[in-house]
């Protein structure tokens, strides 16, 4: 396209959307018209996003990108990058062209390219038809695949740190990050105690302050009331049998939901742990059932590690969430559903509440005509 015709388009689409604006007002639409405006707007931006980032590389200064754009010398220096990449990347130059992944989606996609080749095509995808915490965390799995092998063990321990400053507000703040076998402990600990606290309460306030509360109480000298602190580590036999040495093809070794680990790291963790064999065929673990409404240990620690054959830990079934996870019944106990492996699902706390009443509101809540609930009292320990 000639220079000339560019700027002409470019002008005629900034004085439609000013003359949009200086008739916008936040409650001059329905509900229904506001959200559809607001998706174009977003596809506006989504649009604008492209131009923005093929263009950087050309202006080449992060200081001059910042002051037009009116952002972070950050946010510019990531403009720049993705640019770059999104100028070596097919797949990721056209769904950003197009306007199927935004901004951010872009720079996630690329800074994962950069080092696992290959990797754009699967993230697009994922972003087309996923939340961005979704995108974010396949990104990430994607990274630490590509950067596992000798030296892993180096680079996090050099990547840890841990800042704490006061807020306005007299807040104190703080910001890390610990290697994955130092912090997966600790943040568990954090959370079964949360979790304890959030019960008592009944869940009066949102859970992010329960952790606040716990993080004191696991401190302090008789150590919070959450009992011992666990953390999986799954590894594959041949690892261990191979002397440690490293990760070949299609073995693990990782804490599920978190990542891949050094081997020498796994090892030293093995030496002082409660070790379990974990045999699967594919992608069927095992065949448990039994009835019931509690779950039994072994049922438990099979779902704890997620779906084989990857075992990357739990998160919810409707929204990909990994946080706040209860096991869900997927079929309702009261209507004769089985503890099962196959019966039992992942939903964070809101997802499982909104299926409870979705089950509630569609009469799937009662008990099957001629079955008994066992004992006096199926529900006994249920929460209200």
């Amino acid at each position: 396209m000639e220079l000339i015709e560019a700027d002409g388009l470019m002008d005629q689409a900034i004085e439609c959307l000013e003359r949009l604006n200086a008739g916008l007002t936040p409650d001059g639409y329905p509900p229904n018209a506001a959200r559809s405006l607001q998706a174009r707007y977003a596809r506006v931006v989504k649009l604008g996003s492209f131009g923005e980032v093929l263009l950087a590389d050309r202006v080449g200064d992060p200081a001059e990108l910042a002051r037009v754009g009116g952002t972070s010398m950050g946010r510019a220096r990531k403009t720049l990058d993705t640019g770059r990449q999104v100028a070596k990347t097919p797949v990721l130059d056209e769904a950003l062209r197009c306007g199927e992944v935004s901004f951010d989606q872009a720079a996630e996609i690329a800074r994962t390219e950069a080092v696992a080749p290959g990797a754009a095509g699967i993230l697009v995808d994922v972003a087309r038809r996923s939340k961005f915490h979704v995108l974010k965390e396949e990104a990430r799995k994607m990274r630490l695949e590509a950067l596992l092998g000798p030296g892993l063990e180096k680079r996090q321990r050099e990547a840890r740190y841990f800042h704490h400053r006061v807020t306005d507000l007299g807040m104190i703040k703080f910001e890390g990050e610990l290697e994955p076998h130092i912090g997966t402990p600790i943040v568990n600990r954090l959370e079964a105690e949360a979790r304890r606290l959030a019960a008592a309460a009944k869940r009066q306030e949102p859970f992010d302050r329960y952790l606040a509360d716990a993080l004191p109480a696991i401190l302090s000298d008789d150590g919070g009331g959450s009992g011992r602190t666990d953390m999986v580590v799954l590894v594959s036999y041949e690892v261990a049998e191979r002397g440690w040495s490293h990760v070949a093809d299609d073995e693990i070794c990782k804490i599920p939901g978190v990542g891949p680990i050094d081997p020498e790291v796994a090892r030293r963790i093995g030496c002082d742990a409660f070790l379990s064999g974990v045999f699967f065929d594919g992608t069927d673990l095992r065949q448990i059932k039994r009835w019931g409404r509690s779950i039994p240990a072994s049922i438990r620690t099979a779902l704890n590690l997620g779906d084989p054959p990857t075992f990357d830990g739990v998160k919810c079934v409707d929204c990909g969430n990994r946080f706040w996870i209860e096991v869900d019944h997927h079929l309702p106990h009261a209507a004769g559903g089985p503890i099962s492996m196959k019966n039992s699902k992942h939903r964070c706390w809101r997802c499982h509440r909104r299926k409870t009443l979705a089950d509630r509101r569609a009469g799937r809540l009662r008990r099957p005509l001629g079955q008994r609930a066992e004992g006096p009292r199926a529900n006994a320990n249920a929460p209200p």
